[in-house]
């Protein structure tokens, strides 16, 4: 059954309170909007940048220094030292958007009215790590984002809204991410008001329904030229940069392939998976019998050392 959100005591006027758990640019938007709205920040929780991680998101960070809100990055927020100082603020609401580490149900229940989490997949699919990336993956051709209570259980909470996005059939993961970006803006901005007001409706989650999948490694990059042009296509995709890339072994070299399409009307060269270069654009011939054209790519030999050759592949599984 649906239920509504906690009610704010009978006459209170004051500008509800948050502390926000936020990393990202969805982070960085979503703080935005709590301060758009006039949602008063008493602390932000972020996480200091990886120096082994290539940053292209926007600084949830400098965003809170920039409107004077103290900024934390604790390795654990589940300490009893953290916990102790938000009972001090008193926040009326958590708020976890792009946060990377999971809350404790006692942290959670530190707000009295309720305790929201910003997820990039429309839950209960896709639950769990890197949801955009696992999507396009998977071939999905819609995504978008939920704005849900955070219980013990990760992305288990009742949804309070949510908000689907096209995933076009050459789109990359970085362009389906500002897609989500600004659905989870959206959402937020209709959301809160509700929220505030207590007037929210929650709905249930039918976990059955859904999924759940784990993070990602570089090494996932790898293509399995056993599987089929789309399958291929999809994974160059859904870890092109400013992700770690797609990646394979031809004439024992390492080869990025970061941008490709799918040429039905191109005829396979005998020999099964390889590369090849035609008139300047490199190919790549598939286990099912159909060819992608490589876009873009590093380490791939100048098209002069081809002739009429076939690089094999030598990556599969």
């Amino acid at each position: 059954m649906a239920a509504t959100a906690g009610t704010m005591a009978a006459g209170t006027t004051a500008a509800a309170t948050a502390v926000v758990f936020a990393y990202h640019t969805v982070g960085a938007r979503c703080l935005q909007v709590l301060l758009d709205q006039g949602v008063r920040v008493l602390l932000v929780v972020t996480h200091e940048d990886d120096p082994d991680e290539q940053i292209w998101f926007d600084s949830v960070a400098n965003l809170a220094r920039a409107h004077g809100i103290p900024a934390i990055t604790p390795d654990d927020p589940n300490t009893p030292e953290l916990m102790d100082r938000l009972r001090g603020l008193n926040p009326d609401f958590l708020f976890s958007f792009y946060y990377r580490r999971m809350l404790s149900p006692e942290l959670l229940a530190l707000a009295p009215r309720g305790a929201y989490n910003m997820h990039g997949s429309l839950l209960p699919k896709y639950r769990g790590r890197v949801p955009i990336n696992w999507a396009i993956l998977k071939g999905e051709r819609e995504t978008g984002a939920t704005l849900h209570e955070m219980v013990a259980k990760p992305d288990a909470g009742r949804i309070v809204d949510q908000e689907a996005v096209a995933i076009g059939p050459d789109d990359l993961a970085i362009d389906v991410f500002h897609k989500v970006t600004a659905a989870a803006a959206t959402i937020l901005s209709r959301s809160l008001p509700g929220l505030i007001a207590g007037t929210a409706v929650l709905k249930p989650q039918n976990l059955a329904a859904g999924s759940y999948f784990g993070g990602r490694k570089p090494e996932d990059g790898r293509i399995d030229w056993s599987q089929g042009a789309q399958a291929i296509h999809d994974l160059v995709r859904a870890v092109a940069p400013p992700y770690p890339g797609a990646f394979t072994t031809a004439g024992g070299a390492r080869l990025r392939i970061l941008r490709t399409r799918l040429e039905p009307g191109r005829a396979v060269r005998p020999g099964g998976p390889g590369l090849y270069c035609d008139g300047g654009a490199y190919y790549a011939d598939c286990a099912d019998d159909k060819v992608l054209q490589l876009l873009e790519t590093e380490g791939v030999p100048a098209p002069a050392a081809f002739g009429e050759n076939k690089i094999p592949f030598e990556d599969s599984k």
